[in-house]
């Protein structure tokens, strides 16, 4: 019978000295019981998958609008790959994979429907509000959204995870990143504060994010990157002739076509499934490499070197970094600014203001439990979390029943 001691025990003796431990974490909000048989970690990560916020990415837009195709990524498809590659990494460099996994299936919880151009259109709607930004959202959905146990609201999940959340996408060279978060929230309702106050009292924004927080980070980049591309292509926005311009995919398409002679008779769907595998590997290849050289270059052997080094431990190699700047400016200018995709975004944030106007202007037409959350946190606030939490198709059929006069409510 292997019990949670005898995971903490396995993680001191096998992980890396770097590495974040179990049973070194500054635990939860709320005490609980320790669980006999799982680890801190591993009950964070079970958390997040059985939570609501967690199913409603399947229904949220990674680039395409959920009613686009069936084929596309949504949020939750993204965040499955993120996790792959994650723990592929983790486990090459012996880092915490459970705390790896906990920290990726989370990244994402704080996203809006319709993806950027959702967080865009709330972003402008809560200007005067306290803003929204949606790792803090994040934040709120586990601490405070979800509503799973008798003792406390949120998931109650570990200070480890929820910090992970907190510095996801942030600068590490520009510290001022998080000030600035923290100042668009000052006029936030008071609970909102309260949770942010909270939040910050507990740790140091100076400090760099653990080595298994930073490889989520980069992870997120190598899964968007290539999955981008994929959906692209089945959407017809961008072409294979258009890809060789990019040395990344040209590099790539030529290893591949040499690795397996026998692409005459194969189709190009698998022809191009193998050259976004062989860049999703190369990438990974290049970060494990970098990073484990990194570690020994700047003498890193504890948690708190990783915290406090001047930079980020995870990178690539200069060359890589290079050729994936040029990438994410090609899918930037080819995909993410194409006029389909521009339209559906203009679309969503249109579905979305006019929701957010509804609501603000009658507030007696919010289900009944948001309703009652107005006294308590503000009318703006009530009505940015009803609809920060909704999937892509949940904005549609509401925005049928309040302004389409023949659809029943």
């Amino acid at each position: 019978m292997f019990s949670r001691k005898d995971i903490e025990k396995r993680e001191n003796l096998g992980l890396a000295t770097f590495a974040m431990k179990s049973c070194h974490s500054k635990g939860r909000k709320f005490k609980e019981k320790e669980h006999p048989y799982r680890s801190t970690f591993q009950r964070d990560r079970d958390r997040v998958i059985h939570c609501t916020a967690f199913r409603r990415l399947e229904y949220k837009t990674q680039v395409f609008v959920n009613h686009e195709g069936d084929y596309y990524r949504t949020r939750l498809t993204h965040t499955m790959e993120v996790t792959q590659i994650a723990r592929s990494i983790a486990r090459a460099l012996n880092l915490n994979e459970d705390l790896t996994e906990a920290i990726a299936l989370s990244h994402d919880l704080g996203h809006t429907p319709f993806g950027h151009s959702g967080e865009e259109a709330l972003k402008e709607l809560m200007v005067d509000h306290g803003g929204f930004d949606h790792n803090f959202h994040a934040l709120r959905v586990v601490d405070q959204l979800e509503h799973r146990y008798p003792s406390f609201t949120g998931l109650n999940l570990s200070w480890e995870i929820k910090e992970s959340i907190l510095k996801h996408g942030y600068n590490p060279d520009n510290h001022n990143d998080l000030d600035n978060k923290q100042e668009k929230v000052g006029e936030e309702a008071e609970q909102k504060q309260l949770l942010i106050n909270d939040i910050f009292s507990r740790f140091d924004k100076n400090d760099q994010p653990l080595l298994e927080a930073q490889l989520v980070d980069v992870a997120d980049s190598i899964a968007y990157d290539n999955h981008d591309i994929d959906d692209g292509l089945k959407a017809g926005i961008i072409n294979e002739k258009d890809l060789m311009d990019v040395e990344l995919w040209r590099f790539a398409a030529k290893k591949v076509k040499e690795q397996y002679k026998s692409f005459d008779n194969c189709s190009d769907d698998i022809r191009i499934a193998q050259t976004i595998k062989f860049l999703i590997d190369m990438e990974a290849t290049d970060l494990i490499k970098t990073t484990s050289s990194m570690i020994k270059r700047c003498g890193i052997v504890t948690v708190d070197d990783v915290r406090k080094a001047k930079r980020w431990t995870f990178s690539f190699s200069p060359k890589v970094a290079r050729q994936k700047m040029e990438l994410q400016k090609f899918l930037t200018m080819n995909v993410y600014k194409h006029y389909r995709v521009t339209r559906m975004a203009d679309k969503a944030k249109r579905f979305i203001e006019e929701l957010f106007r509804s609501f603000i202007g009658n507030p007696l037409q919010l289900p009944p439990d948001f309703q009652n959350k107005i006294p308590e946190i503000g009318l703006y606030q009530t009505v940015c979390d009803y609809i920060a939490g909704m999937t892509d198709r949940y904005v549609q059929e509401e925005y049928k029943k309040l302004f389409n006069p023949y659809e029943r409510v």
